[in-house]
């Protein structure tokens, strides 16, 4: 038995007329009939009694009705989940992310803006060590990434810039660069050769900053997250050269802020993606990632 015998039995049973119910679905009256007797044979029972002058539902029939009517009305929900699961209005996105990208606030943005337009759609988010979002992307634990650049990634990879950045230096309140002796002035690369780097996941800063100054790091500890990274600088471990846009968003107690001196040692904070990606879901938020203008974080004040 197929759904359009379930159909042509409910048309049957609404118009109780034979002709009526035929013309209805397009069929001939005969045929009709026919279709109604072979499903009475097959369920072995008798769903109508006809007359000359009328069609009426037997009990078996009634009861075969109601049943036969939730069958199509979840069939067709099935159909209607199936289409909007196709256009992505329905199904999930997995984002992994790093601390940067809560702190610029692009993590939230972007989330935001894809519920409001995708309000069915579910999003999972997750803190992520930076080093492991390319192999869970190409592996599939990750649809979308929010990572501090650079990153090494596989060819199947894409990225989206969504926020530029500069680094600056994170130092405890006494250390004698953070002095109001030494406010009003960026802080000269040479001058930290002495110093214990705290570094961060994203270490192209403190790189940079070494080869400038022409020294090799003394000591170098690797707590994880940025907010690790600031509470080492707050018990005075050692300094630590970090996105700026911290310095909007995180004051701990005892740590200071100050520019780096020379030219701007840029950053960018993008959304990771698959090149060749499937899911309707995930391809509507990777749309809605490319229409995205990168956010400019200010540069960080010298006082």
């Amino acid at each position: 038995m197929e759904l359009r015998h379930l159909r042509y039995f409910l048309t049957v049973a609404e118009q109780l007329h034979f002709a009526r119910a035929a013309e209805m679905l397009g069929i001939a009256p005969p045929t009709l009939s026919v279709q109604i007797q072979e499903m009475e044979r097959k369920l072995q029972v008798q769903l109508f009694v006809r007359t000359k002058r009328s069609v009426a539902l037997t009990s078996a029939g009634e009861a075969f009705a109601e049943e036969a009517r939730g069958v199509l009305a979840q069939f067709e929900q099935a159909l209607h989940v199936g289409r909007r699961a196709g256009r992505g209005e329905l199904g999930r996105v997995e984002i992994g992310y790093v601390g940067s990208a809560v702190f610029g606030g692009i993590l939230q943005q972007q989330i935001s803006a894809f519920r409001r337009q995708w309000p069915d759609a579910e999003v999972q988010a997750r803190e992520w060590p930076m080093h492991r979002l390319s192999e869970a992307l190409e592996e599939g634990r990750v649809d979308v990434a929010f990572v501090r650049m650079p990153l090494a990634l596989a060819p199947s990879l894409q990225t989206h810039v969504l926020l530029r950045d500069r680094f600056c230096l994170a130092l405890p309140a006494d250390h004698a660069l953070a002095q109001p002796a030494a406010a009003g002035q960026a802080v000269k690369a040479r001058s930290l050769a002495d110093e214990a780097f705290i570094l961060p996941e994203q270490e192209l800063g403190t790189h940079e900053v070494c080869r400038r100054g022409g020294f090799t790091p003394r000591s170098e500890s690797r707590p994880g997250s940025l907010l690790a990274v600031l509470a080492e600088v707050s018990v005075g471990a050692g300094v630590a050269v970090v996105p700026g846009v911290l310095t909007q968003v995180v004051d701990l107690p005892n740590v200071v802020y100050r520019p780096l001196a020379g030219a701007a040692i840029g950053s960018e904070v993008a959304a990771v993606f698959r090149r060749f990606e499937r899911s309707p879901a995930v391809k509507n938020m990777i749309a809605a990632i490319r229409k995205s203008v990168p956010l400019v974080v200010p540069a960080v004040a010298a006082g």
